[in-house]
């Protein structure tokens, strides 16, 4: 039943066709808003483009990567939104970032050590962890996330993996390991209409790293980690065309 709860959540939060951002200054004066319509917005943003990526990070097709974020509601951090092009297709795309035990994900994403499945719920809804290891120069020191994993497909092909965290009895916290929380947190890999090669991502990232990082190092390494990760993942889908 906890788990039914847990995919209403996700598929409350997260529709392709529903959420946008709005982006309004609140009491802070300068935090912006997220709310629930179908009309366009200009957010705040950061384009990561050849003149002004991180060190070592290709900005995806198109050259850039586009990463917008606003203070979450569900913890003292940020919701990040990545979005970008890819040139595969949606299904090429997803073979590269399923959650799935022995999949893709660990080869190419400089962010994922190991990726276990604990229970398999049902064929589309599983407990798993991720481990990560050290970032930011060690800096961040390897990470363990426990999470309820849904995939869904949407009639129009567009596929989806979204994630929050879970406390499990068969995982409990790990030596050498700091156990971080993923908060309501999804993939989506959209066709890009008549372009049946290209397919248009759209990431949400909502974590909590846990242990006692600055905020400064917190801050700086989301964007960079979220535009590290769709360039791997261009150059993951390309390798898989060949």
């Amino acid at each position: 039943f906890r788990y039914c709860r847990l995919v209403g959540c996700f598929f409350g939060c997260f529709s392709p066709c529903h959420w946008d951002w709005d982006y309004t200054n609140d009491e802070r004066g300068a935090a912006p808003s997220l709310r629930k319509h179908r009309s366009a917005s200009h957010p705040t943003q950061v384009t990561i483009s050849p003149r002004s990526h991180p060190r070592g990070a290709i900005p995806a097709a198109r050259g850039e990567v586009v990463v917008s974020w606003r203070p979450s509601t569900e913890f003292a951090g940020n919701l990040y939104k990545g979005e970008g092009i890819l040139p595969a297709s949606p299904q090429n795309v997803w073979e590269c970032i399923k959650p799935v035990a022995g999949g893709l994900r660990t080869k190419w994403d400089q962010n994922v050590k190991d990726f276990e499945v604990i229970e398999a719920i049902s064929d589309t809804v599983s407990v798993c962890r991720t481990t990560t290891p050290s970032a930011c120069m060690r800096i961040i020191s390897p990470r363990e996330f426990v999470d309820v994993v849904v995939m869904k497909q949407y009639e129009d092909g567009t596929m989806l993996s979204a994630a929050t965290n879970v406390e499990h009895p068969l995982c409990p916290p790990q030596p050498n390991f700091v156990r971080g929380f993923n908060y309501p947190c999804g993939c989506f890999c959209i066709p890009v209409p008549g372009e049946p090669d290209r397919t248009e991502l759209l990431t949400f990232f909502q974590t909590d790293l846990g242990g006692y990082l600055p905020q400064t190092v917190v801050d700086s390494f989301f964007p960079s980690s979220i535009s590290g990760f769709y360039s791997n993942l261009t150059k993951a889908v390309k390798a898989l065309k060949a």
